[in-house]
């Protein structure tokens, strides 16, 4: 009799197989539901201090682990494009250009950049590697665009600009539910995932 284990580890890459050789419409599909689901996560609001907690980074960053770096980055460019059109899906049921418009370009980055390693670097999937390059993700790639981004709209709307006011209003706050949301990927992804190829 076959352990667990080595049943559920079959299993993690049968489902990895069939991500990596999936038809081209399954793969369409994929990021289309991925984009939706993201469009949901943002609404889920978990109470936390010092802001509440939505899911969104956490399916971002999940994207890149699930569908690789085309599909994930694809399913990013549809939640970004249809957002930006008029569907309402980003946090606070909020559609087109905003203050953290900056932060999609971010998910772009950031699940291009774990798809890559979830694509062609195994090694990286055991949770420590893994939470340290969603920290990467989620604390630079996400936050860099973001920030640049709230910058030129604080500045272009009257408000103060500096360095220390784009921080307090578009990092600060964040930093600690993305650590905890980096940390429940990286262990999921860490189940999810063969360590080897």
């Amino acid at each position: 009799m076959q352990s667990i284990t080595a049943v559920f580890g079959r299993f993690r890459y049968g489902a990895f197989y069939w991500r990596c050789q999936a038809s081209l419409p399954w793969k369409i599909t994929s990021a289309v539901l991925t984009a939706g689901l993201i469009g949901v996560l943002a609404q889920v609001r978990v109470p936390f201090f010092p802001v509440p907690l939505t899911g969104q980074t956490f399916g971002v960053i999940m994207a890149g682990v699930m569908l690789g770096r085309r599909w994930g980055g694809v399913s990013m460019l549809i939640y970004a494009a249809l957002g930006l059109a008029g569907v309402p899906w980003f946090t606070g049921a909020m559609s087109g250009f905003t203050p953290t418009s900056g932060y999609l370009l971010g998910f772009v980055f950031a699940t291009l950049f774990l798809g890559y390693f979830v694509d062609r670097k195994p090694e990286y999937c055991g949770f420590s590697k893994m939470f340290g390059l969603m920290l990467i993700a989620s604390l630079v790639l996400i936050y860099l665009p973001g920030v640049l981004w709230l910058g030129f709209w604080m500045h272009n709307t009257g408000g103060t600009a500096t360095i220390t006011s784009v921080f307090v209003a578009g990092v600060l706050p964040f930093i600690a539910g993305d650590v905890l949301k980096s940390a429940l990927a990286a262990a999921l992804a860490r189940f999810a995932l063969p360590n080897r190829l």
